[in-house]
């Protein structure tokens, strides 16, 4: 069970979007873990400073390309 006290990863997959994963607990395929950890509520304002686009990677080069024809 979690609780307030609970070590937490920030973790990133492919297309840029951000979670966060308890200590201990293996990060699931297709995640990694970007260095940042702590308690639920300093991981979570960190992803809300870095994570300030929320549409995933593949969208925005899409939208990009589509600008350049």
């Amino acid at each position: 069970m979690m609780d307030e006290n609970t070590i937490y990863h920030v973790v990133i997959n492919h297309e840029e979007q951000y979670s966060i994963w308890p200590d201990g607990k293996k990060i699931p395929e297709g995640w990694r873990a970007v260095g940042k950890s702590g308690l639920k509520k300093e991981c979570l304002a960190h992803i809300n400073e870095v994570w300030t686009d929320m549409r995933p990677l593949s969208l925005r080069k899409a939208m990009e390309a589509n600008k350049s024809d």
